[in-house]
């Protein structure tokens, strides 16, 4: 369908702060940052940060027309956010709220430690659907939407107001996307219940593509605070089966789900996706070759990493890889590799957006030898597919 852009790129927005540390080998954030001790580093990136910004402005770095939907304040931070957004794609679905602050994120991220976030979601919290506009919506081919759990109007009521936002793109004939993150335990995002929300809004959304952190925290939270527990508060990446990703997801395309998505961070990208009678309907952007995406389930392992920078947006990043082989019509074996090609960019520098390259650089990436991390897939229902570092299953 000819529509003039290609990707709306809708929901959180904040301006982040990712100052640079020097690699110290330290193991725990402790070693590092002590209260009472001044803590030398190094230049700072100042970034628009959050879906909206990581998703749209890789994906224009990819070639497609974006526009962009959020919601900022009046305040300086609101204006450097709307000028950064509006050099990368169409920003008149960028609301100002005169007399509200911006959001904003500090970004603690030595090398080795997981990230640690300072984060003030200001006016992401009273986003809602009346923030959209219907007509820009139908001038695009796809709509993204990131960040609910950090949005409070999207998650209270039941999700009443996230139910509506889909619902409006759906009726503005576009295909839909989602990205989640993890929602503190503590927090009010953290107590309402994820599983009914997810049953009210899957059905609406064409490609869903959270971790599978979110993903199991959202249906499963007992099992994921037991294993929190057990572990130590450490990642769950590494402790989670390939048959833990085959249940998730099938629960999800159970709720009406047509592309799931969960990334996986060094364990890769994993896939699976409903019979084809479900592509028909999706919209403007649904896959040419329905047979080749319908009833799949694949992983794509993540490449090695020599020169790490930070994994600040590296799911967004990913995302943007993927979604832009969807709207390009290309294999779902191919829109793995282009994920997890602009995730292993992003994670190479600091910030979320200038690490992916041209569309071209991309493709010339993927053909190069690199190498892979193992996601250590050792179920027997999996075997090594044709393309590089790439397995499959047959799905249920």
């Amino acid at each position: 369908m000819n529509r003039p852009y290609d990707v709306m790129a809708a929901g959180h927005l904040c301006l982040d702060i990712i100052p640079r540390f020097s690699n110290s080998r330290a193991a725990q954030i402790g070693d590092i940052m002590r209260p009472g001790k001044l803590v030398n580093v190094k230049e700072a990136a100042l970034c628009t940060g959050g879906p909206v910004s990581n998703t749209g402005i890789n994906m224009k770095s990819l070639g497609n027309h974006v526009c962009f939907c959020a919601r900022v304040g009046g305040d300086v931070i609101g204006k450097i956010t709307a000028d950064m957004l509006s050099e990368s794609g169409n920003a008149q679905g960028i609301h100002v709220v005169e007399d509200s602050a911006s959001s904003y994120t500090i970004v603690i991220a030595p090398p080795g430690i997981d990230r640690i976030f300072l984060h003030n979601p200001a006016t992401n919290d009273t986003f809602g659907p009346d923030d959209l506009e219907p007509a820009l919506i139908a001038q695009c081919r796809h709509f993204h939407f990131g960040y609910p759990p950090l949005m409070e109007r999207m998650f209270s009521d039941n999700g009443e107001g996230l139910r509506r936002v889909f619902e409006i793109a759906k009726e503005a004939g576009a295909t839909t996307s989602c990205d989640m993150t993890l929602p503190d335990p503590n927090s009010p995002s953290g107590q309402v219940d994820w599983s009914a929300i997810l049953e009210r809004i899957v059905p609406l959304i064409d490609v869903f593509l959270p971790s599978i952190e979110e993903t199991l925290y959202m249906l499963e939270p007992a099992t994921f605070l037991a294993m929190k527990k057990e572990h130590n508060d450490a990642e769950l990446i590494d402790f989670l089966t390939p048959q833990d990703y085959t249940r998730l997801a099938n629960r999800l395309i159970d709720m009406g789900g047509k592309v799931i998505g969960l990334k996986s961070g060094h364990r890769g990208f994993y896939a699976k996706t409903a019979g084809s009678e479900t592509f028909s309907a999706m919209g403007a952007a649904k896959p040419a070759d329905h047979q080749n995406w319908a009833n799949r389930e694949l992983w794509q392992q993540a490449y090695a990493v020599d020169d790490f920078g930070s994994a600040t947006g590296s799911g967004d990043s990913a995302i943007a890889g993927f979604l832009t082989a969807f709207l390009r019509g290309l294999t779902i074996e191919e829109a793995l590799q282009y994920a997890v090609c602009c995730g292993y960019q992003n994670v190479c520098v600091l910030d979320a957006i200038s690490g992916i390259r041209s569309w071209e650089q991309l493709m010339e990436m993927i053909e190069a030898p690199m190498p892979f991390i193992e996601a250590h897939i050792d179920d027997p229902g999996w075997r090594g597919a044709e393309r590089p570092g790439q397995w499959d299953r047959e799905a249920r």
